[in-house]
């Protein structure tokens, strides 16, 4: 009498294990192929027809790069830091400014003009740069170089570039972009020499000590307005009330009253003394 009964319900029990196996392995295999349609392609691959640029660049990287940085850009210790996944935006800001190939370990690597064959304002300079970072970008991705170049890069509103700057940048950079003094021997450095594309590419890389900001933390447009205001400021046009004393705000300011205020004081104190 209840044999029937125990075995129905050990048959329900396993047809419905089997029935949530089932549905689970649906569940997971729809997933996947949801994933595989819609997830973005890695910054890793590298289209077919760039392979040619790539080969190019590990030739530029081969010559100037890989005692310091390794034939697998890993790093060498006391050397250099692993290239591997710093992605073009790195590449193109460290190369194109001079800074890399660095002369001689010191605590920050200076502009300098780059070597003739990595000189960005010369047809086969900024081939060699191109090819280089389609290299480094080829090995692990990072943040890429953007698009656009020169006057495309700056924003429309260098009103709102400049309150982003004067909150992200101005505490090393000064607020006009005149830069200024770190710890350790590093400073942050003046922005008048930097062309639009070393500016949004080291927003984006964040070299040395300065903090990298991906496009979740500023976003594109707000780069080229902070591109717009660092242009307008460092470009010598901007003193419309007369000799902007260094640019470096009230300090220089302060000091001219200051000297200006004291001398008048004692004139007017002198010549009141001598009228009595």
């Amino acid at each position: 009498m209840t044999t029937t009964p125990r075995r129905f319900t050990a048959r329900s029990k396993l047809r419905r294990r089997i029935a949530g196996a089932l549905a689970l392995g649906v569940a997971l295999l729809s997933a996947g192929a949801l994933y595989s349609v819609l997830a973005p392609q890695p910054q890793t691959a590298v289209a077919a027809d760039s392979s040619q640029l790539v080969a190019q660049g590990q030739q530029v990287f081969d010559n100037h790069c890989i005692s310091c940085h390794g034939a697998n850009l890993q790093g060498v210790s006391d050397r250099g830091p692993s290239l591997i996944g710093v992605g073009s935006a790195a590449a193109y800001f460290q190369v194109s400014s001079g800074r890399m190939p660095l002369a001689r370990q010191e605590a920050q690597a200076e502009r300098k003009h780059p070597l003739a064959e990595l000189d960005a304002s010369t047809p086969e300079g900024a081939h060699n740069i191109d090819a280089l970072s389609a290299f480094v970008q080829a090995n692990g991705g990072g943040p890429q170089r953007p698009a656009q170049s020169g006057m495309a890069l700056r924003g429309p509103d260098p009103a709102r570039g400049g309150e982003l700057f004067r909150l992200n940048c101005a505490s090393c950079h000064n607020f006009t972009g005149q830069g200024g003094a770190l710890s350790s021997g590093k400073f942050a450095p003046p922005l008048r020499e930097a062309d639009e594309e070393q500016i949004y590419t080291a927003m984006l890389s964040g070299p040395q000590s300065m903090p990298h900001f991906s496009d979740r933390q500023l976003a594109p447009d707000e780069k080229k307005d902070i591109i717009a205001y660092v242009k307008s400021v460092t470009d010598g046009q901007n003193d419309p009330g007369g000799n902007g004393l260094g640019d470096i705000g009230p300090v220089s300011e302060g000091l001219v009253a200051w000297v200006a205020g004291i001398t008048a004081c004692v004139g007017l104190a002198l010549w009141l003394g001598a009228k009595a």
